[in-house]
């Protein structure tokens, strides 16, 4: 992302919380810790702004000077992330209304509707502001547009909107015949006769309308981006050149991220994994593959992480020793050029006083200060692999409407995508295998196997691809509940998956989802003698105690070749699991969630036969990453593990020549090349 070759590091600066006697100190403690890049101004509005008119940003000006006097670039924020009350006051029409009527308070954060004209005035009027004053500025090296777009307001359902919603409607069919017939108006009396009759869907009796659901899910990621696009042209303007970003939320369902990331001119991410889940390196490690692919490949920004414990979650559990590092460096492994976190100096007061920052309320004679400080140093040693790429050969096919309609209501099971994909992902993790997500329409002849969990929405574009991703060559692997609806979320007729049943060679009469916590016996077709995770062919065997879970479909078999049966119930004997070949390539299908090996061993043999390489000697909760000429490898444990690296290398972070055999401490890491 940066024209100089290093990685930047440092967090959100809000000196306006504190007396500018501090400033200084935090300059100079900034330079200790190796911070050279900061966000300022992110919800500075009402001090940016104190009534209508113009800016009152001497303070802004005195901070923006040291930063820059000191060598620190400043990602530089519009402020626009909560209106300030004045605004409110003068225009009450802008705080939002929930999806069964109720208008939300001031007196917290994002509090807009996305729709009101009086917000979208007032915010692109002070990004215009800052960007007239500080283009140009020597500490600016880009702009910051809003916060987390989004988050606590996904949608908002005021009359504003509805409006707003009804010219989007009719941009999108152009008369109501065709609105009628998309959102199936034949069904529960609901043909409409006239624009105005349209309304966003609003806490009905019972199921609401699942296509007009999916069109407000559409038009509210929509009118959002607006927001956002609003800001950056008044920025354009005055600062051409000087990139722009907002900062996503990873796999944040409300943002449709392939889109909006055509809008920014670096992607930026923040990323809060659970300390006290076992897999919050898995999680972490999702969001950084979705960043860097919404991006295209390129470098992106970890914008906010947490240095220590959110304040946020039930019972905010610290990270443990070294957590931060390791997963800084994670983001870093998978394609980040920049590290930052929410916040350099912990707030005294407000709704986030207990949120850690990099300058902890115990100072500097801190564990969390120590680790602030080497990570700064770690990240300076990794100047060579800034700009340097991720290359993946396989790819988890994504895309954010199919995810909307997906977990709507009135479905046979309650399906949540993210458990899904984190099914599908762990044994590529597991295993050191690089993945991209990638939009079904996209271009997805850079991958040797293309996985695609409960793509329960795909246009018939999207399908196509698959199907001729498979006829050039590929491997493909399709779960359950994919490719079951069009566009207008209207079932694609004639047995399931509609538009894959030549692509698998079979047709799936009904469902059978399994309730929570119920599983089913699997055999593999050769009586389930296959108890390694490998077998004499090199390809991943199912074990004796393999079970389905979640759902089963009941398979017609069309010419694919059943790998998993039924051991049980009214399915006993069908198959459960498929391989079927397609062109010059072949497509695996799963009509329930195997358990976690045994779906490990069906990745691992889509992989192999597809032809990529799937490590089976890392040690679990050790992850090993590819970018550029630097293998980054990472402990996640709490303890010391033995890896073979196979020959000798020389340490990045060290300098140190290490291998083959090495101990890695407890969530340590390497970071090597091979010497010449």
């Amino acid at each position: 992302m940066s024209a100089v070759r290093r990685i930047g590091y440092g967090g959100d600066y809000n000196p306006e919380q504190w007396p500018e006697s501090t400033w200084a100190e935090d300059i100079r403690l900034m330079a200790e810790a190796g911070v050279n890049l900061v966000t300022v101004g992110v919800f500075s509005w009402s001090r940016l702004q104190p009534g209508p008119g113009e800016l009152t940003v001497g303070w802004l000006d005195r901070v923006l000077d040291l930063l820059a006097g000191a060598g620190i670039g400043v990602d530089l924020a519009t402020g626009t992330a909560s209106p300030p009350p004045w605004l409110i006051t003068a225009h009450p029409e802008i705080l939002p209304v929930t999806v069964d009527g109720r208008r939300l308070a001031l007196g917290s954060r994002q509090h807009y509707c996305p729709s009101a004209p009086a917000f979208r005035a007032a915010s692109v009027d002070l990004a215009d502001r800052m960007a007239r004053r500080y283009a140009g500025h020597p500490a600016v090296t880009m702009w910051h547009v809003g916060n987390e777009f989004g988050c606590h307001v996904p949608a908002c359902y005021c009359e504003l909107s509805a409006e707003a919603f009804r010219n989007w409607l009719r941009a999108r069919y152009g008369e109501l015949s065709r609105l009628n017939e998309a959102w199936g108006g034949a069904v529960w009396s609901q043909d409409y006769t006239s624009w105005d009759e349209v309304e966003p869907p609003r806490t009905t009796p019972t199921f609401a309308n699942p296509a007009q659901q999916l069109d407000f899910a559409r038009f509210s990621s929509g009118e959002l981006l607006d927001c956002y696009r609003a800001e950056r042209a008044a920025i354009a303007a005055h600062s051409p050149g000087t990139p722009v970003t907002t900062n996503f939320m990873g796999l944040f369902r409300p943002v449709d991220q392939f889109r909006w990331a055509a809008e920014v001119d670096v992607v930026s991410v923040d990323s809060y994994p659970d300390p006290a889940d076992a897999e919050s390196h898995l999680l972490s490690a999702m969001a950084c593959d979705l960043t860097r692919s919404v991006g295209g490949g390129r470098p992106w920004v970890l914008m906010e992480q947490a240095p220590n414990a959110v304040n946020w979650r039930s019972v905010n559990v610290p990270k443990a020793p070294g957590q931060y590092r390791a997963l800084s460096l994670q983001a870093v492994a998978r394609g980040g050029d920049a590290i930052l976190s929410f916040q350099w100096r912990a707030a005294a007061a407000g709704a986030e006083k207990f949120h850690s920052g990099m300058l902890p309320h115990a100072g500097t004679d801190s564990r969390v200060w120590r680790q602030v400080v080497g990570l700064g140093a770690d990240l300076g040693r990794l100047a060579p692999v800034a700009g340097s790429l991720v290359p993946a050969e396989v790819a988890l096919l994504l895309d954010w409407e199919s995810w909307w309609a997906l977990e709507q209501d009135s479905h046979p099971s309650r399906l949540h995508l993210v458990e899904l994909l984190r099914e599908f992902y762990r044994p590529l993790f597991e295993a050191g295998v690089n993945a991209d997500f990638a939009h079904p329409e996209s271009d997805l002849s850079a991958y040797r196997l293309v996985l695609v969990p409960a793509l329960y929405l795909v246009s018939d574009a999207g399908a196509d691809n698959v199907s001729r991703f498979a006829d050039d060559g590929g491997t493909v692997l399709v779960s359950f509940f994919s490719g079951i609806v069009d566009t207008s979320d209207r079932i694609r007729l004639g047995g399931y998956p509609a538009p894959w049943r030549d692509l698998l060679g079979l047709r799936v009469e009904e469902f059978a989802p399994l309730p929570e916590g119920v599983a089913v016996r699997l055999d593999g077709v050769d009586g389930g003698d296959g108890v390694g995770r490998v077998g004499q062919d090199g390809v991943g065997r199912v074990g004796q105690d393999a079970t389905g879970r979640v759902w089963q479909d009941a398979i017609d078999l069309g010419g694919a070749e059943p790998l998993l049966r039924y051991a049980e119930g009214h399915l006993v004997g069908q198959a459960a699991a498929t391989r079927h070949p397609y062109g010059r390539g072949e497509a695996f299908y799963l009509g329930t969630l195997p358990d976690q090996a045994t779906l490990g061993a069906l990745v691992e043999q889509a992989c192999r036969r597809a032809g990529v390489e799937f490590r089976t000697d890392l040690p679990p909760g050790v992850e090993a990453v590819r970018r550029g000429d630097y293998l980054f490898v990472i402990s996640h444990l709490d303890r010391p593990v033995d890896l073979d690296l196979g020959g000798k290398s020389l340490d990045l972070l060290t300098s140190d020549i290490v291998g083959p055999a090495v101990a890695l401490a407890p969530r340590a890491v390497l970071v090597l090349t091979p010497r010449d």
